[in-house]
């Protein structure tokens, strides 16, 4: 059965009430009594939907979109697909969480497990289902219309929120919450690991900081672990990805949108920024950071300490901050070494560096 999602849509709304309250501007070609019935990014919009443009990193995506409006800076508007309405703006990404709230209004703060102790029986939700086998522990928590499998532990203290799925045979350690997740079979969640709560998306601006509604869910698939007190953010249009098989140690940070493939290794104290994707079987050593909509391939191995900032083919093997191929970062070092070596040895000789 598919699942019906965490948030309740609201529209459609004529593309002129979007307009008018987005701080935007007309195109001159703009369909005000157009009908938009959803927000999506820029490569899967299509009739009807609603998406904005504010990286050049993403200018090819923009000038292959199907969205009937799109929010998009003055500069690039006369490039802005036929088919397409430009909503002019000068914060596009602003203008978009305007719009988004509209669609998404209670994206806007977290979703409660329910209140009211009448609905609970031994800590479980009248609306939810738990399967036979699986083990709910005492002060544990199952909300409304929460899913356990089968074989499955919810220990003390963690907190299963509303419409979460959790498969069958996993372990929900104490004090874990899920929130806007889809959890697969054989998942370990060890103690104090926060999954699905908002994403880091703010519009910043002089004014104030303008809060983007986060509507993407973390997708969770099979025999993934992860360690004490790490976190994944849900996504905010699309979702949060952790792959099968993948291995997550403690006190690890993954912003939203973020897809990682099957089968990675990533050890402790990694921060991994939003939009980032990791292919299959990419192994991050401890401390490593990752800025934001950075692509690392298939097999690639990133040496711990070191500051990802750019794409990183498949089978790679970098270091270093900024991040590079690790025959060219121990150069670097050892010709820093050779250098300081030398300046050294002239100063002991009563010689200026």
């Amino acid at each position: 059965m598919e699942h019906p999602g965490f948030y309740e849509r609201l529209g459609p709304f004529a593309l002129g009430e979007i307009v008018e309250r987005s701080e935007a501007q007309p195109g001159p070609n703009a369909d005000l009594a157009l009908e938009i019935r959803d927000v999506l990014p820029l490569d899967s919009a299509s009739d009807g939907h609603l998406s904005f443009f504010d990286n050049k990193k993403y200018l090819k995506t923009f000038l292959k979109t199907g969205a009937d409006a799109c929010f998009v800076a003055e500069q690039y508007a006369d490039r802005t697909p036929d088919q397409t309405s430009a909503l002019l703006t000068e914060q596009p990404y602003r203008s978009f969480a305007l719009a988004l709230a509209m669609f998404y209004p209670d994206a806007l703060k977290p979703i409660s497990v329910g209140s009211g102790a009448k609905d609970f029986v031994n800590g479980v939700h009248v609306t939810a289902e738990v399967e036979e086998g699986a083990v709910i522990e005492p002060n544990a928590i199952v909300g409304p219309e929460a899913y356990v499998g089968a074989g499955s532990v919810i220990a003390s203290g963690a907190q299963v929120g509303y419409r979460v799925h959790v498969g069958r045979d996993c372990y929900i350690g104490p004090g874990v919450s899920l929130t806007n997740a889809l959890v697969g079979n054989g998942v370990i969640l060890h103690g104090g690991v926060r999954i699905g709560h908002d994403g880091f998306g703010f519009a910043m601006g002089p004014g104030g900081h303008l809060k983007v509604p986060q509507i993407g869910r973390v997708i969770i698939e099979d025999d993934v672990e992860i360690g004490s007190n790490s976190t994944v953010d849900r996504g905010a249009l699309r979702d949060t990805i952790i792959g099968a098989g993948t291995k997550i140690d403690n006190l690890v940070q993954i912003g939203h949108n973020v897809v990682i493939g099957r089968m990675c290794v990533i050890v402790s104290h990694v921060g991994i920024s939003g939009s980032v994707e990791l292919g299959d079987g990419v192994v991050l050593g401890g401390k490593v950071g990752i800025s934001g909509h950075v692509k690392v391939g298939s097999g690639a191995q990133i040496a711990a300490t070191s500051s990802v900032r750019s794409d990183v083919p498949p089978g790679a093997k970098w270091g270093g901050t900024p991040a590079k191929p690790l025959s060219e970062w121990f150069r670097e070092i050892a010709t820093v070494q050779r250098i300081t070596q030398e300046r050294i040895a002239a100063r002991r000789k009563g010689g200026r560096s």
